[in-house]
């Protein structure tokens, strides 16, 4: 390898790759060579790519030639990424949702997200390894885990470190120096949680804010893609690039909605001065102690910067009993319209399909089972069901007006403080409200949690706001990442 791009290209972010090609120093290409070498080293570990494109290094090709001829499209241009394998790519490569029924699926057209960021000039690498179906298969199912890809490994700790789920190996991906960024997908935690345990930025915007269509679904109601960086100003570069507003997804054509091409305009390294933010205190109480130091010294760190921090603050809905009937009601009639529209290569057309074909192919199917794909298929699929209808007026009206919504009214906050994703983040979920986590510090100790993972290692600040607020999130992101400066990469694997 050589040494010279290996040092341009180690932890690179987009504004000092597009600086090095425009100098003409560095190519679209050398970046895609590079990085399907480390993809093609450390893959077969860390199991974070389920397949690279096939026509990546054309791809960039044509942009650098594109960029001698005529000039660069902007940020993004020759940019490798990966996808989620959730969503849908008009190209040689398979959308799966992790699944060996999809194996062979490709899709008939880019997503709205694809296209998007195709438009703006990244190269797709290729598609990332996710919790199967997004963790809504069964609940033993290990987070990281998909019958396509195998188990995807935390980089920090391969085996033993908790990798977050379900976009897993976008989260990998991009920690490991894989691609220079990734899209994730979220539902609840699901680009948070791999973020926050990878040590990188990750952003779940409010719903309506990035189209969803040609993304295998769970709920209408709370999916959403974002993106997954090593720096907030990534993040904020490539969130500008997915924010066009798209007619076939109807949470888009809200009156209350407000997009922004260029999120990098937010960005302050002032950004903590005079904020208010809010301390969910009863969300912390399951910390072990070193989880709990990290956010003692965030908290700490955003007084220094000049926030005024409402410490404890407290939300009606915090003994609020929850339930899941949204994601099953909505999974089973989001999968169905989905699988109808599918493209050639699927095995299955609908979620009785699925379960069947899983049943017929167990040894390949069914390592964790499949209770909760059962669970959904019991319902109608129409969403009709008055379970359903109370399960979602009650996440809104909770979420929202007893949680959220009220916090920021009667404390005056800019936005909630929490650790990585931890209890109180399903709220921004249920709410449809943005959340972004930057690194907030490393865990030396750790106690031994679901699945046999320990809860050392990497762990992200996360901070919350209402809806729409996502300047506002980037401001205060931004603001402790310049001033925290906690990321490291990790070793490669060996």
């Amino acid at each position: 390898m050589d040494g010279t791009i290996n040092e341009k290209l180690l932890e690179a972010d987009i504004a000092s790759l597009q600086a090095a090609m425009e100098l003409g120093t560095l190519t679209a290409v050398d970046c895609v060579r590079w990085y399907l070498e480390r993809i093609e080293r450390f893959n077969p570990i860390l199991k974070a790519v389920l397949e690279v494109n096939p026509d990546a290094l054309a791809v960039a090709k044509s942009l650098d030639e594109e960029r001698q001829k005529g000039g660069s499209r902007g940020p993004l241009h020759g940019i490798p990424i990966v996808l989620k394998d959730n969503i849908d790519t008009g190209d040689r490569m398979h959308t799966s949702a992790g699944s060996v029924a999809l194996a062979n699926h490709f899709a008939p057209k880019d997503s709205s997200v694809a296209a998007q960021l195709r438009a703006a000039g990244t190269v797709f690498l290729g598609k990332a390894n996710m919790t199967e179906w997004a963790n809504f298969m069964s609940p033993t199912m290990w987070a990281g885990y998909s019958s396509r890809g195998g188990l995807t490994l935390n980089p920090y700790g391969p085996g033993e470190l908790f990798v977050g789920g379900s976009s897993s190996g976008s989260g990998v991906a991009v920690a490991a120096n894989l691609c220079t960024a990734a899209i994730g997908t979220e539902t609840s935690g699901s680009i948070i949680s791999p973020s926050s345990q990878n040590y990188l930025v990750g952003l779940k915007p409010t719903i309506g804010l990035v189209s969803r269509s040609g993304i295998i679904p769970i709920t209408h109601s709370q999916d959403t893609a974002g993106p997954m960086t090593r720096t907030v100003r990534d993040a904020a570069i490539l969130l500008g690039a997915m924010t066009v507003a798209d007619p076939e997804d109807t949470a888009m054509l809200s009156k209350e909605r407000i997009a922004h091409k260029d999120y990098t305009r937010f960005l302050d390294l002032n950004g903590l001065r005079s904020a208010r933010i809010g301390v969910p205190r009863q969300y912390y109480r399951g910390l072990d102690q070193a989880r709990l130091a990290i956010i003692e010294r965030a908290i700490a760190l955003c007084k220094e910067c000049g926030a005024t921090i409402i410490d404890p603050i407290s939300l009606p809905c915090e003994s609020a009993k929850w339930d899941w009937d949204v994601m099953r009601f909505e999974f089973k009639k989001g999968l169905n319209d989905y699988l109808a529209k599918a493209g050639t290569g699927a095995s299955v057309r609908t979620l009785d399909e699925l379960i069947l074909y899983n049943e017929t192919n167990r040894d390949s199917a069914l390592k964790y089972g499949q209770d909760t794909l059962i669970w959904s298929n019991e319902t109608s699929g129409m969403l009709t069901e008055t379970a359903y209808i109370e399960s979602l007026r009650l996440n809104r009206e909770i979420a929202r007006g007893q949680g959220i919504d009220y916090a920021i009214r009667e404390y005056r906050l800019d936005a909630l403080l929490f650790l990585g994703n931890e209890d109180g983040l399903d709220l921004s979920a249920r709410a449809g409200y943005p959340a972004i986590t930057v690194p907030g510090g490393y865990a030396e100790t750790g106690i031994i949690a679901e699945g046999g993972y320990t809860t050392k290692g990497p762990q992200g600040i996360t901070f919350v706001g209402t809806a729409y607020s996502e300047p506002s999130l980037f401001r205060l992101a931004y603001a402790y990442e310049q001033a925290s400066n906690n990321r490291f990469a990790p070793p490669d694997p060996v």
